[in-house]
């Protein structure tokens, strides 16, 4: 399989995904669909990006590969790029950082009180 391929199926899944769960699309068409979806099976499906980024990459991995072991290899491969992706490209899925502060009398150099010289 050739590289521009590959990546051209990575952003494929990754834009049709972020496309069907996150957006509105054209006339806020997506919108009526994910409402019409409701609750079931297909309204949690489009409710989730990993879940989703998994049926969307299945079709484009039967296309990509050239044999079945290829096509096995690729369906979660394309997911995962797109799931990779999807957490670069959204800072809300960013974790921030776990605040630090050092304790005032170390900064400032000073003995600790409760340590033993």
């Amino acid at each position: 399989m050739k590289v521009y391929r590959l990546l051209l199926g990575l952003l494929t899944v990754w834009r049709m995904t972020h496309l069907l769960q996150a957006e509105d699309g054209p006339g806020d068409i997506v919108v009526h669909l994910r409402r019409s979806a409701g609750d079931g099976f297909w309204g949690r499906l489009l409710d989730c990006f990993y879940c989703l980024s998994l049926w969307v990459a299945a079709p484009l991995a039967f296309l990509l590969g050239e044999s079945w072991w290829e096509r096995a290899l690729l369906w979660p491969s394309l997911s995962a790029g797109a799931s990779l992706l999807e957490q670069a490209t959204n800072p809300a899925l960013r974790t921030p950082a776990a605040p630090f502060t050092e304790d005032p009398a170390v900064e400032n150099n000073q003995p600790d009180h409760e340590t033993r010289q």
